[in-house]
């Protein structure tokens, strides 16, 4: 099962602050802490996920690598359910890293809203959403990584009424339902006594404001639509299918609120000669019965041209050469792969009379006949491929 978002998993926009994240975290660690759900196995794995989320953006490094390129940025692209890159981190780690934030004692409820500690709210930002792009790329350009110039149409702020949406100074006003702040609250009297709860203003859906006098060019939304060119950096190593992330390029909020991110897919261009085995290159070279027999040297191509190759007399079909550190880099930045050559013989399919002569004589010849350290070698590769 795929990993999801972090910021969903604790609930939070991706702008939120490192206090906000903190907060966040520590309201689900309560939730789902062992002592609250003994021998809730669900609980359980939701408690360990937020503190894998926590432990990713808490980190201003890993957050950022995380906003960039998601679990594969922070070593979860493989892990499908393992913990903090890999490493399967237990409820004693867990208890041991995070507990400071708990004021020593992990299973302490003290102070947090909802346990009799009050909470208070704000009013709403209004968030853009986020916009999403495909680029293409060949593997020279993944491999040295890239500047890509953009052409988008999306929401962008009014530059009539910079993104109030109102025109003139008296065109907002305060909300006279929630008063300007945002949310309204309700009382409701229980068996346990009064309950008091807190939603969000249907009348100004939580700005705590509403505008009463609408900007023309935008008819009082605070954004249009217009064309932006927007320049990517996409960083060496990336694969088919990852997501880049791009904040506050996306749509703009109505009413001056946070702008969405730009999310871009990654789209590999096919290679017409070499195959990529991520972050290894693949290559399969063909080489004629004289090549092959007599040894040469032959050019393959890599990323950025070409590269000689040495053939060693008698090759035989299968043997596999090694380039060191032709391949890609690690989006991770863990070294640079190989570009792999595949040996292949072409046998004539068409022979002369005279190419057919010169054979026949060598046919009974022993050096044209296969030994038995050959015929293992051909044996093992053969059994190999079905390993």
């Amino acid at each position: 099962m795929a990993k999801r978002d972090y910021y969903e998993v604790l609930g939070v926009e991706k702008n939120a602050s490192a206090d906000e994240i903190k907060k966040a975290y520590r309201k689900k660690a309560i939730q789902f802490h062992p002592d609250k759900n003994p021998g809730d196995k669900t609980a359980e794995e939701n408690f360990k996920e937020a503190a894998e989320a926590y432990d990713v953006l808490s980190d201003p490094q890993k957050r950022q690598r995380y906003d960039q390129f998601g679990h594969a940025g922070v070593g979860g692209a493989s892990q499908q359910g393992g913990g903090f890159g890999g490493g399967g981190m237990s409820m004693d780690d867990i208890f041991s890293q995070f507990g400071d934030i708990f004021g020593g004692h992990f299973g302490g409820f003290g102070g947090f809203s909802g346990f009799g500690g009050g909470s208070s709210r704000g009013q709403r930002v209004n968030r853009g959403s986020d916009l999403r792009v495909k680029v293409k790329l060949n593997l020279k350009e993944i491999a040295n990584g890239v500047e890509k110039k953009i052409k988008v149409r999306k929401d962008v702020q009014c530059k009539v009424c910079h993104g109030s949406g109102a025109e003139g100074s008296n065109g907002v006003k305060t909300c006279d339902t929630c008063h300007g702040s945002g949310y309204v609250t309700r009382v409701a009297n229980t068996i346990l006594g009064q309950m008091q709860t807190q939603s969000t203003c249907p009348t100004c859906n939580g700005e705590g404001k509403i505008v009463v006098n609408k900007c023309k060019a935008c008819a009082g939304a605070g954004v249009v639509k217009d064309e932006e060119i927007i320049t990517i950096n996409i960083p060496a190593g990336v694969a088919e299918g990852m997501q880049l992330s791009m904040s506050g390029k996306g749509n703009a909020a109505r009413h001056g609120g946070v702008n969405g991110d730009l999310l871009i897919l990654v789209e590999e261009e096919q290679h017409p000669e070499l195959i990529r085995d991520e972050n290894d290159l693949l290559y399969n070279l063909l080489l004629s019965v004289p090549q092959a027999a007599l040894g040469a040297t032959v050019e393959v191509p890599t990323v950025d041209g070409k590269a000689k190759v040495k053939i060693e007399p008698g090759t035989q079909p299968g043997k596999v050469l090694r380039l060191r550190n032709k391949g890609l880099p690690s989006i991770n930045r863990y070294g640079t792969g190989d570009l792999l050559v595949n040996v292949s013989v072409y046998i004539p399919e068409n022979l002369s009379t005279s190419e057919k002569e010169v054979l026949s004589g060598m046919e009974n010849s022993p050096n044209f006949q296969p030994n038995k350290s050959i015929k293992e070698k051909i044996f093992s590769r053969f059994r190999n491929l079905f390993d």
